[in-house]
């Protein structure tokens, strides 16, 4: 089996994975009211894109933390062509 492939991060692109990070931020009863943009950003071992969180409550910050770090390891910002 190749590793590799397996653990590979999807392509996205913007709009998909804004779609994905707002879905998965209103699902929690936490996250629901938590405001974000996200950041491209150069590519590095990490990935290539990042979030900027605004109104976030104290009570939410690991929720929304650990939601985002999870979408970040599936997901790759795809380069445009």
């Amino acid at each position: 089996m190749d590793f590799e492939t397996f653990f590979a991060k999807t392509p996205a692109t913007l709009d998909e994975i804004r779609t994905r990070v707002a879905y998965a931020l209103e699902r929690h009863p936490l996250c629901c009211s938590v405001q974000f943009d996200i950041v491209s950003m150069p590519r590095t071992s990490k990935g290539n894109w990042t979030i900027s969180l605004q109104s976030v409550t104290p009570d939410a910050l690991w929720e929304v933390s650990d939601i985002v770090a999870d979408i970040q390891e599936a997901y790759d910002l795809a380069v445009a062509a």
